[in-house]
């Protein structure tokens, strides 16, 4: 049956492919391409397959009927849109430091792409950890645990938007769908299950949290550059204090679904000095972008402020070992991902 279904998908997608080449503008092709290729159909369908009902047979309990309201606020909750908010803007701000001109519709294309990517990213994240996501305070309540809607239909939503949200990257150019795939792949495939096997997983997943502004860059230029790897680093080593320090505020609940965050395993002096020293490397990554000729003092002058409001709730964290240093931690780092590049694109623009 399933053979069937897949292979009825294949036929499909071949005859849209022949269409759109027909009807279509050949500059248009691209697009409808990478949405109707046929590995990119076939890979969708047995992927969303096979996942949703690998994960299907130790579901036992009955999905909860919702009202379309609660519904949507369920797909809120799975698409982590307040995270996926700072990712769209993150890619955002790196199109705007990397265009020499701006294009509304390259612009419409990265937002609703990197929007679409990110979802999925997410909702595959909380398909694999849903029986972990039971263990944790924080979690407990999101639609999969809770059974408000099933693993299959996550997987496969999350499937349709990952082809869609590539297709629009890869529209712009392909390496935008690149870093697109790249970056649903490490953070899905390879961070997701070291979380629980390794404190190098933080590690591993520094490398999709820091695409987003690179993938801007990118996107407005259609090449890589040492700029845009700066950007790139800047965003990597930032994700070091803000995770650890989430990990340390969160370090019970954590430890009952298993997870392993905290560089030490516990909330102890050496984890305290690690997050200092990523800290201190975030401080030093500001002082890059005047050194390479990419922006001048403004950029230094903001990144060493932001840079050392972090640092003080680091020092006192080391000191103290208080929770309290790090949420200051963690939300001083929130206010430097956005403000970090605002100060970048201001520097780059005067």
């Amino acid at each position: 049956m399933v053979f069937g279904q897949i292979g009825l998908t294949i036929r499909k997608c071949n005859y849209l492919r022949l269409l759109f080449n027909k009807i279509l503008p050949k500059k248009t092709h691209v697009f409808f391409i990478v949405i109707s290729d046929f590995r990119i159909c076939v890979g969708l369908v047995i992927f969303a397959i096979t996942l949703s009902n690998s994960m299907a047979l130790t579901e036992t309990t009955k999905i909860t009927s919702l009202t379309l309201t609660e519904r949507l606020g369920c797909y809120a909750q799975l698409f982590k849109l307040r995270l996926t908010s700072f990712v769209v803007i993150s890619a955002v701000f790196g199109y705007f430091i990397g265009a020499s001109v701006y294009n509304i519709s390259e612009i419409i294309f990265l937002i609703i792409g990197g929007f679409l990517v990110t979802c999925a990213s997410n909702a595959y994240n909380q398909a694999i950890e849903r029986n972990h996501d039971k263990l944790m305070k924080r979690t407990q309540n999101r639609p999969l645990p809770l059974s408000k809607i099933s693993v299959g239909e996550a997987v496969i939503v999350a499937s349709i938007l990952s082809v869609l949200g590539v297709a629009m990257l890869w529209f712009l150019n392909p390496l935008s769908g690149i870093l697109g795939l790249l970056a649903i792949v490490m953070y899905v495939a390879l961070y997701t299950p070291l979380k629980r096997v390794s404190t190098i997983s933080v590690f591993v997943g520094a490398f999709p949290g820091a695409i987003p502004p690179m993938l801007g860059w990118v996107a407005a230029t259609g090449s890589f550059s040492l700029e845009a790897g700066i950007l790139f680093a800047i965003q990597f080593v930032w994700q070091f204090p803000h995770f650890w320090a989430i990990a340390w505020k969160v370090n019970d609940d954590y430890s009952r679904a298993g997870f392993k965050m905290l560089p030490f395993g516990k909330k102890n002096t050496s984890t305290a000095v690690i997050i200092l020293l990523s800290v201190v490397a975030l401080l030093i990554s500001g002082l890059i972008p005047e050194m390479v000729g990419m922006c001048g003092r403004i950029t230094t002058v903001g990144l060493t402020i932001l840079s050392l409001l972090m640092l003080y709730p680091a020092i006192k964290l080391v000191q103290t070992k208080d929770d309290k240093f790090a949420l200051r931690v963690l939300l001083m780092s929130y206010l430097y991902l956005i403000v970090s590049l605002t100060v970048i694109l201001i520097d780059r623009i005067i």
